[in-house]
């Protein structure tokens, strides 16, 4: 095993258990408000049906993930937990971790959260894009290369059939088709939080 190998095994594992964990502890001990529990799985849900299944087992027209990775890293992490695992990271580390950033670059203040606002959409997208092009570019570089297609997905439209390249940096590939999915997931994380936070009106944020 590589060390970029064990390094994405250690990544996808803790950041997809930690939050798993945490949310809930944090939820029965009432360290935050109730509505983050439930906005979490609803979160998982989204990401799970919208690309992470598909792009698992390339189910319309394109490669499953044990064919586009290293056989050790099919034994470290198996194909059938590999999506849940993904979704589960990209719910909790990803989704709820970069609304309290955002949060607390903010100033801590909710206003931005309660009603649509360009500023604090243009912030999300900066975040959920940039920390995908570092994914793709550090951790899953050899699974998402241009010589490896991926599913078709509801969050990935354009499948593999329109999936030009971005740029090359070092070797590694940015393709359009992998930053689809955060493109879309931006605007619907941000309006399900607005929805969630009015339907929740009377707690904290």
């Amino acid at each position: 095993m590589t060390f970029e190998q064990l390094r994405l095994v250690i990544v996808v594992y803790s950041s997809s258990i930690i939050p798993l964990v945490l949310i809930p502890i944090l939820h029965v001990r009432n360290l935050i408000p109730k509505w983050v529990l439930p906005f979490y799985v609803r979160l998982f849900f989204i990401c799970a049906i919208g690309w992470e299944f598909w792009f698992n087992y390339g189910s319309v027209a394109g490669d499953s993930v044990d064919v586009r990775r290293a056989d050790i890293l099919n034994q470290l992490i198996p194909v059938h937990l590999n999506w849940v695992l993904n979704s589960l990271a990209d719910a909790g580390a990803i989704c709820c971790g970069g609304l309290l950033l955002a949060w607390l670059i903010l100033g801590r203040k909710s206003e931005g959260f309660k009603t649509w606002r360009w500023s604090v959409f243009g912030l999300l997208l900066v975040g959920f894009i940039g920390q995908n092009i570092i994914v793709e570019m550090y951790l899953y570089h050899d699974q998402l290369s241009v010589d490896k297609p991926l599913s078709w997905a509801p969050l990935a439209p354009t499948g593999p059939w329109f999936n030009p390249l971005l740029w090359e940096y070092d070797g590694r590939s940015i393709m359009f088709q992998s930053q689809l999915p955060w493109l879309i997931m931006t605007p619907l994380v941000y309006l399900e939080l607005i929805r969630t936070l009015k339907s929740s009106s009377s707690e904290r944020l």
